[in-house]
């Protein structure tokens, strides 16, 4: 879903705790479960704020359109179980994430 900068940080400070936007958002269907059983094979939504995607490719001297493609590599990730909390963890998930884009 493509969305603002206001309705994400009302979904950021509900689900993170955290105020004010984000550039993306991932909610899993499948929170709580041990394995991806669901017959639909659903992963989730991914959730980006065009406000600050924009904003961020202005600063990078990128192309809206390349990111948000960024972006929602970066949110499929997390629906696939990717993290970037740790630092180890971070570099396999950029690296993959590198590897979608084929950067």
């Amino acid at each position: 879903m493509l969305t603002d900068d206001g309705s994400i940080s009302v979904l950021n400070e509900q689900y993170r705790g955290i105020d004010g936007p984000t550039d993306v958002l991932s909610f899993s269907q499948h929170e709580g479960e041990d394995e991806f059983a669901s017959e639909e094979n659903l992963l989730g939504d991914v959730v980006i704020s065009v406000e600050t995607a924009r904003r961020q490719a202005a600063e990078q001297g990128n192309e809206l359109d390349s990111e948000i493609d960024m972006l929602v590599a970066h949110g499929l990730l997390h629906l696939l179980g990717y993290d970037h909390a740790e630092p180890e963890d971070a570099k396999v998930m950029f690296a993959r994430q590198d590897e979608i884009l084929k950067k």
